[in-house]
């Protein structure tokens, strides 16, 4: 997960059909912890930068979920970010569970 925090171009971890301008974003943190729920673990992934890409945020967990499951090593982020082609990241996790913690618009 700490090596998608930075300024990187993410159209690995976006829909096919983005119509941004840019696809560089800035992802200031992105914390995963885990909790006992209801008799089994669960996870949590918090995301902050600067600005999304439509499915990001959900594209990057389905990628951390196979990372997590040994279909990926960890070591592969770099080579996803660097392809910037979405068949290289992991699949779009299930929208449910997604949770907007909040909007903070600077200056």
């Amino acid at each position: 997960a700490e090596l998608l925090v930075g300024e990187h171009d993410f159209k690995s971890f976006c829909c096919v059909r983005t119509q941004t301008e840019t696809t560089v974003r800035h992802v200031y943190g992105l914390e995963i912890s885990e909790q006992d729920a209801y008799g089994a673990k669960m996870f949590t992934i918090r995301i902050t930068g600067n600005g999304f890409l439509y499915n990001m945020v959900r594209i990057i967990a389905g990628t951390l979920i196979r990372v997590g499951g040994g279909e990926l090593a960890p070591d592969e982020m770099p080579r996803i970010l660097g392809k910037k082609d979405r068949t290289a990241a992991g699949p779009t996790a299930p929208a449910h569970g997604l949770t907007m913690m909040g909007i903070e618009y600077g200056e």
